[in-house]
C-alpha cells in the first residue's frame, strides 16, 4: 500500500503544472510610446493570457522608481527586480561593447534595423551574462533618433559649432567629429535645456521628442538616423530566469517575443512617418495636435559625409574600447549584415 501510494504521489507531482510566477518588472520611460503602447499592456495584460495566468507581473519604470536608466542593468544583476528594461546606450559606461548593438547612420529603415539587431543580439546575449548577471528576453525599438534643433539649420554642417545633447556615446563621438560640442544631458532635461538655450540641438527618437514636447522648444527637424534606433534590452536577472521551471522560461521567451518585440518592430516603421508628421505638420498626425517645426531631409552630400566620419572615426574608437575580440565579432556580424568593416 505504501509503495502504491508512492508511486501515485509521484507521477501526480511530475504531472501537476509548475507554480504561477509573479515578476517584478521594471520598465522604459513612462512617458513614451514604447512604454505606453507595448511594455504596458503586455506585462499587465498579454503575459498572463499568453499563459494561462502562470506568469504574472507588477510594472512600473525606471523613472517612476525615481532610478537613472543608467543603473537599470546594475540593479537587476543585484537582484532588487526580476526584470528590467532601458536604453542600452545608457549603460555603456559599464559594458562599452554593448554600444555595438546600435550603430548610427547605418538603418534607414525599421527592416534593416530589425536586421541589425538581430545580427548583435547573440553578442548582447554574452555581454549581459557576463557583465549584468542578466538573461536578454528581447530587445525592442525606439524610432530613429533625429535632430531637433533651436534655431535655422539647412543641412548636416550647419551642426558644426553647436551645442547638441547626443542620445549615446558613439552619436557623441560622431557630432564631436563633426565638430560639435556633444553634451550629455538626461532625456527630461533637454526641454528646459533648449529653452534657456544651454544647448543648441538635441537627439532623440521622432516619437519621443514629440511625446516629450520638444516641438514646444525647437523648430528645425533634421530626420537623419543621427543616433541609430535607440534599443532597449528587456534583461531578467540571470539567477532568477534560471530558476524558473523549463516550461515557464520557454513561455516566458515566446511571449515576449510574440507580445511585446513584434508589436513594437511591426510599428516602428509606420510610426516614423506619422512622428514626423505630428512634429511637422506634413501629414496626418494621428497622436495629436500636430506642430509645425521645419523639416530638414538629408542631402546625399550630408549622407556621405556622415558615413565617412562613421567608418574612419566613430567605429574605430569603439573598437579601440570595446577590445579586438567584440570589434572581431562585430564584424563578423553586424558588419556583414550592414555592409561596414572596422579597419584596426
Amino acid at each position: 500500500m505504501k509503495k502504491t501510494l508512492a508511486m501515485l504521489m509521484t507521477g501526480t507531482l511530475l504531472s501537476a503544472p509548475a507554480m504561477a510566477e509573479e515578476l517584478a518588472v521594471v520598465g522604459s520611460w513612462s512617458n513614451l510610446p514604447l512604454y505606453q503602447d507595448f511594455e504596458t499592456p503586455f506585462w499587465t495584460e498579454r503575459l498572463p493570457e499568453m499563459t494561462d495566468g502562470e506568469l504574472t507581473a507588477q510594472l512600473t519604470s525606471f523613472d517612476q522608481m525615481g532610478i537613472a536608466g543608467a543603473d537599470v542593468y546594475r540593479m537587476l544583476g543585484d537582484g532588487v527586480f526580476d526584470v528590467g528594461s532601458t536604453v542600452a546606450d545608457y549603460t555603456v559606461g559599464d559594458a562599452p561593447e554593448l554600444e555595438g548593438l546600435d550603430v548610427p547612420l547605418v538603418a534607414s529603415d525599421a527592416a534593416e534595423a530589425k536586421a541589425m539587431v538581430e545580427a548583435a543580439r547573440p553578442m548582447v546575449e554574452d555581454i549581459m551574462r557576463d557583465r549584468f548577471g542578466a538573461q536578454v528576453l528581447g530587445i525592442a525599438p525606439y524610432p530613429p533618433q533625429v535632430v531637433f534643433c533651436k534655431g535655422e539649420i539647412t543641412s548636416l554642417a550647419d551642426l558644426e559649432g553647436k551645442k547638441v545633447r547626443g542620445s549615446g556615446r558613439m552619436t557623441t563621438k560622431f557630432l564631436e567629429a563633426l565638430g560639435a560640442e556633444g553634451i550629455n544631458i538626461a532625456f527630461s532635461e533637454v526641454p528646459g535645456s533648449l529653452e534657456r538655450g544651454v544647448i543648441d540641438c538635441a537627439v532623440t527618437g521622432a516619437g519621443s521628442g514629440y511625446s516629450a514636447g520638444w516641438w514646444e522648444v525647437s523648430d528645425h527637424l533634421l530626420t537623419l538616423p543621427l543616433g541609430g534606433w535607440d534599443p532597449v534590452v528587456i534583461a531578467m536577472n540571470a539567477d532568477r530566469f534560471d530558476g524558473l521551471s523549463e516550461e515557464h522560461r520557454a513561455a516566458l521567451l515566446s511571449a515576449v517575443a510574440e507580445g511585446l518585440e513584434a508589436p513594437a518592430w511591426d510599428a516602428a516603421q509606420g510610426g516614423l512617418e506619422s512622428d514626423i508628421a505630428c512634429l511637422t505638420g506634413q501629414g496626418e498626425c494621428a497622436a495629436g495636435q500636430a506642430a509645425s517645426m521645419t523639416l530638414v531631409e538629408a542631402s546625399e552630400e550630408d549622407v556621405s559625409r556622415a558615413r565617412e566620419i562613421l567608418t574612419n572615426e566613430v567605429l574605430p574608437d569603439w573598437a579601440s574600447r570595446a577590445g579586438e575580440e567584440w570589434a572581431t565579432r562585430w564584424n563578423d556580424t553586424v558588419g556583414q549584415v550592414v555592409g561596414l568593416t572596422i579597419a584596426r
